[in-house]
């Protein structure tokens, strides 16, 4: 689904904010026709009116508030950038090439797109492959963006590309203006009860074995035109794709934020138990203490990792030392595989390992766990306004939550 024009959806918020076309030309410093040109390629791109013409003026249609949420919200992001770059520029902001008063070089959803690819991939070949330009094209942009804000986007290393500092800020807020914009096509869509696009999870892995996939299965059967998409990242990479609006939400074990910029929401509570293959000599005894670990090996979660953290203290508070893995891996099908195959031992959510536990390939071994549950939930960005699409998930996952409970 194509991108909306930025150069419109000024033009449209213009005519919103002023009532009319002669009146917002003025303050776009635009002839008359050219914005009404504009209102009209939006409308037809969106296929629906978005003003009611009246002898008064232009008034917004119930699909015309809605495109003009998102909108208030793009050039809030941008006005953002600019106030930034006139800050980092000081009184000489104007030498220094910011042009004051002025957002017109942002508005160029190609440029943002070059730049937020850019940081990703960090060569431009792979940039102008991505959106089928040359690289002179995707150079230039990035030039455009540079002359406007008066500070350079990127720095030019041995390992390509990289932002800078500022840069890094920017293109967080590009990013999140293009999910804005690929967002307002869902939007339209949503008013006339087709749940369409492609909703983005960071989905952890506590939730992907059942708790995941019973609501996907729902939500497609009330959606078929809904496209979801999983992502099985590092949780800081998770996060940062969620502040640049690449991410709707993360699924999984809830972690401690700032409180600032997330919002998490619990769902249910997550059971960890001690797991061993059915036929394991542990399996067959009515208790297991502390004592009678020490006889195994081990596959646990990489040190650092909330589970491993989790299990350490749980080891010191029982008065032992936590057990020597001789397999670190957070990988859910070797972790099985190990456990089929040897007497290895682990410490991983019941969930993760439903079915090979209801087929009794594994089994939860009588060992208490207390002060290891964990709170699986949601987490979005604080302010985020999510698609309709991400919207039916959520409300599909907290339902699916609340029968967990």
């Amino acid at each position: 689904m194509s991108l909306v024009s930025l150069r419109h959806l000024h033009a449209f918020s213009a005519v919103a904010a002023a009532g009319g076309i002669r009146r917002s030309s003025e303050s776009l410093f635009r002839a008359s026709s050219a914005v009404a040109r504009s209102v009209a390629a939006l409308e037809a791109g969106l296929n629906v009116r978005l003003f009611e013409r009246k002898g008064r003026g232009m008034l917004l249609t119930s699909a015309g508030e809605t495109v003009r949420l998102r909108a208030d919200r793009i050039e809030a992001e941008l006005h953002e950038v600019r106030e930034d770059a006139l800050r980092m520029s000081g009184r000489g902001g104007e030498r220094a090439g910011v042009k004051v008063g002025s957002i017109e070089a942002l508005l160029n959803e190609r440029r943002l797109q070059a730049a937020a690819l850019l940081a990703e991939a960090h060569y431009m070949p792979g940039v102008a492959r991505a959106l089928g330009a040359s690289q002179s094209a995707i150079s230039q942009a990035i030039t455009h963006l540079e002359d406007m804000l008066g500070q350079p986007l990127f720095l030019r290393t041995a390992h390509g590309m990289l932002p800078t500092d500022a840069g890094r800020r920017w293109i967080e807020r590009f990013e999140r203006v293009l999910a804005e914009l690929r967002h307002i096509p869902e939007d339209i869509a949503a008013l006339a009860g087709v749940v369409r696009g492609v909703v983005t999870i960071g989905a952890l892995p506590l939730a992907r074995s059942q708790f995941l996939p019973l609501a996907i299965a729902a939500v497609q059967a009330k959606h078929p035109h809904l496209v979801i998409r999983s992502l099985e990242s590092p949780y800081d990479e998770l996060t940062a794709g969620l502040l640049s609006g690449r991410i709707d939400f993360i699924l999984g074990a809830l972690r401690p934020s700032s409180g600032v910029a997330f919002v998490s929401e619990k769902l249910f509570e997550d059971k960890v138990a001690l797991v061993a293959r059915a036929a394991h000599p542990l399996a067959g005894q009515k208790r297991v203490t502390v004592h009678d670990l020490e006889r195994y090996p081990w596959v646990l979660s990489r040190a650092g990792t909330p589970l491993r953290e989790q299990f350490c203290r749980f080891c010191e508070n029982a008065g032992v030392a936590p057990p020597a893995p001789v397999v670190e891996t957070g990988d859910l099908a070797l972790v099985r595989g190990l456990l089929l195959a040897s007497d290895m031992l682990t410490v991983l959510s019941v969930h993760q390992l439903y079915h090979e536990i209801r087929t009794r390939q594994l089994v939860e071994l009588p060992f208490a766990l207390q002060g290891m549950e964990r709170d699986i939930g949601i987490t979005t960005r604080r302010g985020a306004h999510l698609s309709p699409g991400a919207r039916a998930l959520i409300e599909e996952l907290q339902r699916l939550g609340a029968s967990w409970r």
